[in-house]
C-alpha cells in the first residue's frame, strides 16, 4: 500500500453537502477530490428548499448571488383541510436577517455549486465509488487509504489525510465506520412529481391540503412548492393503492440516490414505481382549493422517509455529513440545510488541522457541536410531520427563526469562551448577526457586515471603538496574537500573511454635532447607523472573533484583546474532547 498522500481530503458524494464540502476545502486552501458513483447530476428536485441561513454561508462564499439570481421567493404556506382554509402562514422575517426563505430544485442548486467549485479548480469525478477503506498512524504520518472503482471499471488506491462521507442515506462512509444509525421509518409512502398547475394561487406560496375524517386523523394530503417556472411546482402526496408495495426486506427498486435499500434504510426515491401524470391529477382534483389541471411533468418518482441519526459524525480522520449522519422527515426543508452546515463546519476544522494551526481534538468539536443539532432537526421534523408544526409551544416568531436554521448555535459546546457584555448580546458560540449601515470614506453607498466578512476564508476580528489609538493598539495585538491561520487587513482590503486573522475596525457612530469622519490612525468602517452597537449589544469597547462558519468564536473588552486571541488560539491547538475553552 502507498503511504504518501496524494491530496488532502477525500469527499464522497457530490450532493448539496459533498459540493459545499468541497467548495469550503478548496476556499480554505485544501487539496481535495470529490467522487460519485452516479455517472450525471440526477435531474431530480429533491431538496428544494434554501433556508435564510444558508444563503448567509453562501454569501460568505461568493455563492449568494448566483443563487438569488436563479430562485424563486417563498412567501408563505396557505394550509386547507376539507376544503377550507384553515391557516394562511406567512414567512416573515426581522428586517436585520439579510435573506428570506426560498425555493429551487436540488439539481440546479447542484449545478450552481458545481460550476462555483470548479472555478476553483475541483470537478466532480463522476462514475467513481468508493469500495472500501482503511485508517492508520497518527499526526503527520497517519492518513486513510481508500479504494475506488473508477469510471473506466478499473481500480485505484487513493492515501489522503482525511475521508468525509456525504454519500447519503446509504453511506458506504456509515458503514465502514460501523456507526449505528438508529431510528424508524414511516409506515406511509408518497410520491413526488414536478408539474405544471394552472390554478391561481399566489405566487410564491405553498400549499398544505388534507382530508381528515371524522375522528380527526389525516387520511388524504396533497403539498406544493412552488419552483422557478411559471405555475411550476413539486407536489407530493400518498401513494395510491394501486402503485403502493410495501415488501419486508425493504422498498422496491432501492434508492435513486443511493446503492440500495439492502441495508433496511428506507429512505429517498425509488427506481420501478414511477407515477403517472393521471395519478397527480387524480389528488389534485380530490384536494387542490380550486379546480386545476396539471401538465408538462419533468418527472415522478415513489418516495419513503425514514428518521434516523448516527451515533456520532466521526471516527478518527473519518467523518460523516449530510444524510449519511442524519435523515428525517421533509417537513420545514430541514434536511439539505443542515447538512450544508455539516459540511462548513467541519471543513475550516479540517482546514486548520492540516495546516498545523490546530490540534487534532480540535476535530471532535465537530460531532460535539453538529450532533446535538441533528438530534434536535430528527426529532422536530418527526414531530411536525406527526403533530403539525402549528402545536409547538413557543411563539411563532422563534418557530419560524428555527425553522430559518436562525437560532442554531453552541454556546455550550467545547469551543465557546466566556461570555462578555449584556447577557442578551450574542455570545461565543451563537450566530454572529448581519447588520447594515458600515461606511468607508471612499465609498458612497453603505456595506452590511455581509459585505465585509464576504470571501475571506479564515476568522475575522471586528474591533469596535470610538477610540483611535486604542483601536489602533488592539489591531497591533490582534496580528501578533499567535500563529498565521489567515491573512491580515484593516478596514476590509486584503493584505499581507504576515499575520494571525483578517482584522477589520468598526468606529462608534460619531454623534450629531462631531465631525463626520472620526480621526483614526488605521483605516476603518464606521458603524453609521448605529446598526451594529445595537445588534450585537456593544455598549463599550469591543471586540469579536467570527469563525470561518460564522458564528462566534470569542467576545472580549478591547483592552484584553492580545488575552483574549491568544487564548482563543491557544485552545484550538490544545483543545481535548473533554475541555472547554
Amino acid at each position: 500500500m502507498a503511504h504518501t498522500p496524494t491530496t488532502d481530503v477525500l469527499i464522497v458524494g457530490a450532493g448539496p453537502v459533498g459540493l459545499s464540502a468541497a467548495a469550503e476545502l478548496r476556499r480554505h486552501g485544501v487539496s481535495c477530490r470529490l467522487v460519485d458513483r452516479l455517472p450525471a447530476r440526477l435531474p431530480y428536485a429533491k431538496a428544494v428548499g434554501i433556508q435564510p441561513r444558508t444563503l448567509e454561508i453562501w454569501d460568505r462564499m461568493g455563492l449568494a448571488r448566483t443563487v438569488l439570481e436563479t430562485a424563486v421567493p417563498l412567501r408563505g404556506q396557505l394550509i386547507y383541510v376539507n376544503g377550507t382554509e384553515q391557516a394562511r402562514i406567512e414567512l416573515m422575517l426581522p428586517p436585520e436577517v439579510p435573506y428570506r426563505f426560498a425555493a429551487l430544485p436540488q439539481y440546479e442548486t447542484e449545478r450552481i455549486l458545481e460550476e462555483h467549485l470548479a472555478a476553483l479548480g475541483t470537478v466532480i469525478e463522476r462514475g467513481t465509488e468508493l469500495l472500501s477503506f482503511t485508517q492508520d498512524g497518527d499526526g503527520s504520518a497517519g492518513g486513510v487509504t481508500s479504494l475506488l472503482r473508477t469510471a473506466s471499471g478499473g481500480e485505484e488506491e487513493l492515501r489522503t489525510r482525511y475521508l468525509v462521507g456525504c454519500d447519503g442515506a446509504h453511506s458506504t462512509v456509515r458503514k465502514g465506520l460501523g456507526l449505528s444509525y438508529e431510528g424508524g421509518a414511516f409506515a406511509e409512502e408518497y410520491m413526488l412529481a414536478d408539474v405544471v398547475s394552472d390554478w391561481d394561487l399566489p405566487d410564491g406560496y405553498g400549499l398544505r391540503s388534507m382530508h381528515q375524517g371524522a375522528d380527526g386523523a389525516t387520511d388524504d394530503m396533497l403539498v406544493c412548492i412552488p419552483l422557478p417556472g411559471r405555475g411550476r411546482y413539486r407536489m407530493s402526496m400518498l401513494v395510491p393503492p394501486e402503485l403502493s408495495a410495501q415488501p419486508a426486506g425493504g422498498p422496491a427498486g432501492g434508492s435513486a440516490g443511493g446503492p440500495g435499500a439492502g441495508d433496511g434504510v428506507l429512505h429517498g426515491l425509488e427506481g420501478g414505481r414511477v407515477p403517472e401524470l393521471s395519478h397527480i391529477q387524480a389528488v389534485v382534483d380530490r384536494l387542490a382549493p380550486a379546480p386545476a389541471t396539471v401538465s408538462d411533468m419533468r418527472w415522478s418518482s415513489v418516495f419513503r422517509i425514514s428518521h434516523r441519526i448516527v451515533d456520532r459524525y466521526g471516527d478518527g480522520r473519518v467523518f460523516v455529513a449530510g444524510d449519511a449522519a442524519h435523515i428525517h422527515p421533509p417537513t420545514g426543508a430541514q434536511g439539505m440545510n443542515t447538512g450544508i452546515q455539516d459540511a462548513c463546519n467541519l471543513a475550516w476544522k479540517l482546514a486548520l488541522a492540516l495546516r498545523g494551526s490546530a490540534g487534532p481534538a480540535l476535530l471532535a468539536s465537530y460531532d460535539a457541536e453538529r450532533r446535538p443539532v441533528g438530534e434536535e432537526v430528527v426529532g422536530r421534523t418527526v414531530r411536525h410531520a406527526t403533530q403539525g408544526i402549528d402545536k409547538e409551544p413557543d411563539d411563532p416568531r422563534t418557530v419560524l427563526l428555527r425553522e430559518a436554521q436562525l437560532l442554531v448555535g453552541y454556546p455550550d459546546g467545547p469551543l465557546a469562551g466566556s461570555p462578555f457584555g449584556p447577557a442578551d448580546a450574542p455570545q461565543p458560540g451563537e450566530r454572529a448577526p448581519d447588520c447594515t449601515g458600515l461606511t468607508l470614506p471612499l465609498a458612497a453607498y453603505p456595506s452590511r457586515l455581509l459585505d465585509v466578512l464576504r470571501g475571506r476564508a479564515g476568522h475575522v476580528v471586528l474591533l469596535y471603538g470610538d477610540d483611535g489609538a486604542a483601536l489602533a493598539e488592539a489591531a497591533e495585538q490582534a496580528r501578533a496574537a499567535g500563529p498565521a491561520p489567515a491573512e491580515v487587513a484593516e478596514g476590509g482590503a486584503e493584505g499581507e500573511s504576515s499575520g494571525p486573522r483578517t482584522v477589520v475596525v468598526l468606529a462608534r457612530e460619531a454623534a450629531p454635532d462631531a465631525s463626520a469622519d472620526l480621526p483614526l490612525p488605521v483605516p476603518g468602517y464606521r458603524d453609521a447607523a448605529g446598526e451594529f452597537a445595537r445588534l450585537y449589544g456593544a455598549d463599550g469597547p469591543t471586540g469579536f472573533l467570527v469563525r470561518p462558519d460564522g458564528y462566534l468564536g470569542a467576545r472580549f473588552p478591547l483592552s484584553g484583546t492580545a488575552a483574549a486571541l491568544s487564548g482563543y488560539i491557544a485552545a484550538l491547538s490544545a483543545l481535548r474532547p473533554d475541555q472547554g475553552l
